[in-house]
């Protein structure tokens, strides 16, 4: 129930993306039902009337409190101004000595118009959706089905890249040899998943658009979604065309590895040590913000993803259904995972951690990359981020971070073939616990190690051992 003392709380905020103040003094605010309209679209929010734009509690004609609690009650039932009708709780009070009007608008199940029109809401106030895009996305977001869940019944497991299953499980591997997924066939993968599903229209069985997106062919990919890209950009010299250019249309996890080989081409690397772990500030932020790309990007949208490289600054943007309006913070995110079935796979490799972590970590590692530089975060129907970057370092600045960090991996790998020496049945792990870096680290001097002919694995991943090649 709400009391006199909560009220003055939501009143002394002001008006924002949840709160909407009008005067009201002798006549219902007409404008009041497109607000109403705007929370039951976006997120709910509170409805005071009686108050003025600046927070003052101006009261509203008693003779009129009953004649507004009746017309609000009246229009709201009303199909020809509201569709469909939504039932509120009108709850007139006292506040200071004065008569107001208070009400909850709950966020809808549904899509809402007023009058005809569709309002959304926004840090600045309600606004009209006057594209069919846009209101297409805002039943999207409505809709209990998301458009990662959307079936293609002509497609099936032959539509499917047998080399993006094999990228899922060599980073299932790294990360967890033991996982039951690397034991299972690509269509048990699939389905344990939840990437196959009955399509409701037809009744038939076939892959989801998580599934195509995720490991779809070119033919697949092209076939559900035919404009769907992600284009590479590097514009540090030549910012009109570009100085490189990737534009990718193939499965996102073919995708992710080449998205993040191009940023470690064009980007300087800052290695850094936190607490006895050494990683790199350059891969740690942008990893983040390429998964942010893929994993919370609005599908279907011909909307191309776009990832540029500036000389101080990197830039991404890709079509979205906006959960919260305008800047994002860490006061203001709200995570929220908007295919959560595509995250799902990225998680089973280790790549994607608890929702909302991304976003912490860009905000905790980018000044340290950026000379206290802050990342910028919009969300709008495009979402955009901005990472700052220190430029290239130059001269003995570069040949000191690259000593520093040779020096550093030549001594874990040499701590990992000691280890081996003294157990060869040393498990990933135990060497990550026993070195003090984290086990990824661990298994790409593995197969650095491998690779040189230094150290061989014998016998299978379960139950085989390690030996040193003398």
């Amino acid at each position: 129930m709400m009391t006199p003392e909560k009220l003055k709380a939501i009143i002394s905020q002001g008006e924002g993306t949840e709160v909407e103040l009008k005067e009201s003094k002798d006549s219902l605010a007409r404008k009041i039902y497109e607000s109403i309209c705007a929370f039951l679209n976006r997120r709910g929010g509170h409805v005071v009337l009686g108050v003025d734009n600046d927070r003052n509690v101006v009261g509203i004609n008693p003779s009129k409190v009953q004649e507004q609690l009746d017309q609000l009650a009246k229009d709201m039932n009303n199909p020809q101004l509201f569709k469909p009708t939504y039932y509120l709780n009108f709850e007139p009070m006292n506040l200071d000595g004065k008569k107001v009007i208070y009400f909850y608008v709950p966020e809808s199940t549904q899509g809402h118009s007023y009058k005809g029109v569709f309002y959304d809401r926004n840090q600045d106030g309600d606004f009209e959706l006057r594209s069919t895009e846009q209101i297409a996305n805002l039943f999207i977001r409505k809709s209990k089905m998301k458009t990662e869940d959307r079936v293609y019944p002509m497609l099936g497991m032959k539509d499917l890249d047998e080399e993006a299953f094999d990228e899922l499980r060599r980073g299932i591997r790294i990360e967890n040899s033991q996982h039951p997924w690397l034991n299972l066939s690509n269509e048990e993968i699939i389905r344990s998943a939840e990437l196959l599903a009955v399509d409701p229209e037809t009744g038939k069985e076939g892959l989801t658009l998580a599934a195509i997106l995720l490991f779809g062919n070119s033919h697949a990919i092209t076939t559900a979604l035919p404009a769907y890209r992600i284009d590479l950009l590097c514009r540090v010299n030549n910012t009109e065309l570009y100085d490189d250019r990737e534009l990718l249309s193939c499965n996102l996890l073919k995708a992710y590895p080449i998205m993040m080989a191009f940023i470690k081409k064009h980007l300087p690397e800052q290695p850094y040590i936190e607490g006895i772990q050494r990683f790199s500030l350059r891969d740690t932020i942008l990893r983040e913000v390429v998964l942010n790309m893929i994993i919370h990007r609005e599908y279907s949208s011909a909307y191309p993803a776009t990832f540029t490289i500036y000389r101080d600054s990197i830039v991404t943007e890709n079509w979205n259904i906006p959960y919260v309006y305008g800047h994002i913070d860490l006061q203001t995110m709200r995570p929220h995972r908007k295919n959560p079935k595509i995250a799902k796979v990225f998680s089973q490799m280790g790549i994607v951690e608890e929702l909302g972590s991304g976003m912490r970590k860009m905000f905790k590692y980018t000044p340290l990359y950026a000379n206290g530089k802050e990342p910028v975060i919009e969300e709008q129907d495009v979402y955009r981020i901005e990472i700052p970057y220190i430029p290239t370092l130059q001269g003995s600045e570069i040949d000191t971070t690259q000593k520093s960090t040779q020096k550093s991996t030549q001594k874990s790998t040499q701590k990992i073939i000691d280890l081996i020496r003294e157990n060869p049945y040393v498990t990933t792990q135990e060497m990550a616990d026993s070195i003090g870096i984290i086990r990824r680290t661990i298994a790409k001097h593995i197969k650095s190690l491998q690779e040189k002919g230094i150290i061989k694995r014998i016998g299978p991943d379960k139950g085989g051992y390690w030996k040193v090649i003398e």
